[in-house]
């Protein structure tokens, strides 16, 4: 479902009499002092704050999402219906779902009453596990190569690289070691927007579901999307998950993840090559929904239970209150040995008071990731926790790629954004890396290594729960 523009102007409700603290879109964009333009291509953008509102979480209006307990009888499932004034909208049943033995799925129903009361309904009504809104969300943001070399991709440096800065994450000292960037065999999945998969430092690293046939119409790994072969897109229910210039904050993560290195141009990501990309496309111009985040999650998850080598996803993106569908959609990630990196979220917030989803989810296999700066303090607007949030990664003043030109002509580019969505693609690369120099070690495995090498770092002592910061160079 796509949320129509001036819908979204009115989707902030609250369901408590108590003010809830939000995620804005936290994207905010930076031209570097340090790292000139270097070519037309490039994104040139101007210094903003990273947004911070405070405020009820938005959801769908009139939308609610609902699961029923196993076994209830079709009477009485009109029954409750009927109590919260609530028609099917859609019904919800993943591959992932049903591998894990759960055939009522999620329905997303629509009401005309006000969403607290209709969740108030069908919870007293008895017959589901849960009724929970469908909460929207927003991004968190804000070698040879050139700006590699031009001191610009500060977030890869290491205390021995040169260019040398010790509050990198240490990535260029991992590449230096006799393994190299490669990372071969290993897959990580994009939540988030769509990404430019043809961009020139994207290109030799965009995966392809080798389960389907490109353009025969067919599922032919019968997952339930027709020619998913770079992925879906949820948000509008196809298989291009491109859509043009709009898809930069998802080509942004891209490449710092699997910016292609060594090429002579642009960046360079944690894992330069063998590495293999695939999208889930939720986020579109008005944010995502917890169902299509839902559905994005359990794509992954099955694709990892149908052989690929799926190592985790990578979510910069938040926003909302709780939700027991996404939660257990994460889970079953777990289940599957895939990780879940998140980002905390750009508002200052201390996510053990006030938590920060879906950062502050308590599954096995999620690692949150706050935000630094290259002088190594704690970036101005990265929320934080000492329990909730893991581990701090480069986030302010971060060097990617980005399509640039119009939607009819799109073009490689460059640019500096800043936000813990920044920081997040850094910890999705070094599982990345990690994987593919231990291969079949498990998520927790991977979760492990990287929260033990972290180096510790006095701006995140007592605000995150290894006191410290990425060190790709440590395992």
């Amino acid at each position: 479902m796509r949320v129509a523009s001036p819908f979204v102007r009115a989707v902030s409700h609250s369901l408590t009499a108590a003010a809830l603290l939000a995620f804005a879109t936290a994207c905010s964009t930076d031209a570097s002092p340090t790292a000139p333009v270097a070519d037309a291509a490039t994104a040139t953008v101007v210094e903003q704050a990273a947004s911070v509102r405070v405020g009820p979480p938005e959801y769908v209006a009139g939308e609610m999402l609902v699961k029923f307990k196993a076994g209830v009888p079709a009477l009485s499932r009109g029954a409750a219906m009927r109590a919260a004034n609530a028609t099917a909208a859609e019904k919800i049943v993943t591959a992932a779902m049903r591998r894990a033995g759960d055939r009522e799925g999620v329905e997303r129903l629509r009401t005309p009453m006000g969403v607290a009361a209709a969740i108030a309904a069908m919870q007293a009504s008895g017959v589901v596990e849960y009724a929970e809104p469908n909460w929207v969300y927003q991004h968190h943001d804000i070698s040879n190569d050139t700006y590699y070399t031009n001191g610009a991709l500060w977030g890869m440096y290491g205390d021995g690289s040169s260019p040398v800065n010790q509050n990198g994450s240490q990535a260029a000292e991992a590449w230096a070691r006799a393994a190299g960037a490669g990372c071969n065999g290993v897959v990580i999945g994009i939540i988030d927007e769509g990404y430019y998969f043809s961009h020139e430092d994207l290109s030799a690293n965009a995966g392809v579901n080798s389960g389907e046939v490109a353009g025969d119409g067919i599922d032919n790994d019968r997952n339930g999307y027709i020619d998913d072969v770079r992925g879906w897109d949820f948000d509008g229910n196809n298989n291009s998950v491109f859509d043009g210039v709009g898809d930069d904050h998802g080509t942004h993560v891209a490449g710092t993840i699997a910016g292609v290195g060594g090429n002579g141009r642009g960046v360079a990501g944690i894992c330069w090559s063998g590495i293999k990309l695939l999208s889930a496309k939720f986020l579109g111009r008005n944010g995502g929904t917890t169902a299509n985040a839902i559905k994005a999650v359990d794509y992954f998850t099955a694709l990892r239970v149908s052989g690929v080598n799926i190592v985790a996803t990578s979510n910069s993106w938040g926003g909302g209150g709780f939700s027991q569908g996404l939660k257990d959609a994460i889970d079953r990630a777990a289940a599957a040995n895939v990780l879940f990196i998140a980002a905390a979220g750009n508002s200052t917030v201390n996510c053990d008071a006030s938590p920060c989803f879906p950062a502050s989810y308590t599954s096995s296999n999620l690692i949150a990731v706050a935000s630094i700066a290259s002088s190594g303090a704690i970036s101005s607007f990265s929320n934080f926790g000492a329990t909730s949030i893991d581990i701090g990664a480069p986030g302010s003043g971060i060097w990617s790629t980005v399509p640039v030109g119009t939607k009819a002509r799109v073009s490689s580019g460059y640019a500096s954004y800043s936000g813990t969505s920044m920081a997040t693609p850094h910890v999705s690369g070094a599982a990345a890396l990690y994987a593919a120099r231990n291969p079949g070690s498990s998520a927790a495995q991977i979760k492990a290594a990287i929260l033990s090498a972290a180096v510790a770092t006095p701006s995140l002592n007592g605000r995150v729960a290894t006191n410290g910061r990425l060190n790709v160079s440590g395992f």
